[in-house]
């Protein structure tokens, strides 16, 4: 039997305090979002993504520690991505990877409270 090709719409991260990370969220995406609870927080992107941020102990099962997903969100250049390090990192996130070229193209990488690592780049010009 042939598997249908399913779309990945939503993703979910389990957090510690869900309304305390809107906070940062709402300012790391630009947008304000859709739900709002002390349990659970939601985000539709203008790509019709949805991010959750769902209360760790309210999770079903129990997830592992809370943080650890990666996130990375594309840039139109190499500029973009210092202006977002530079915006980001005055927020107070922790720098994990210093702005660098690596062979798929220049990023960085900080990480939320929770642990999620967010990466911001721009595809190199011929990405290994």
């Amino acid at each position: 039997m042939e598997m249908p090709m399913r779309t990945l719409n939503y993703l979910l991260l389990s957090v510690r305090e869900p309304l305390q990370s809107a906070e940062l969220y709402s300012k790391l995406l630009g947008c304000e979002p859709v739900e709002q609870g002390k349990t659970f927080v939601l985000y539709v992107l203008p790509t019709g993504l949805k991010i959750g941020l769902w209360r760790a102990d309210d999770v079903e099962p129990a997830p592992k520690p809370a943080g650890g997903v990666e996130i990375s969100f594309s840039e139109p250049s190499k500029e973009a991505v210092r202006a977002t390090y530079a915006a980001w990192t005055q927020l107070g996130l922790k720098v994990v990877q210093e702005p660098t070229d690596m062979d798929f193209g220049f990023t960085f990488v900080v990480e939320d409270p929770d642990g999620h690592r967010l990466r911001p780049f721009v595809l190199a010009m011929n990405p290994r």
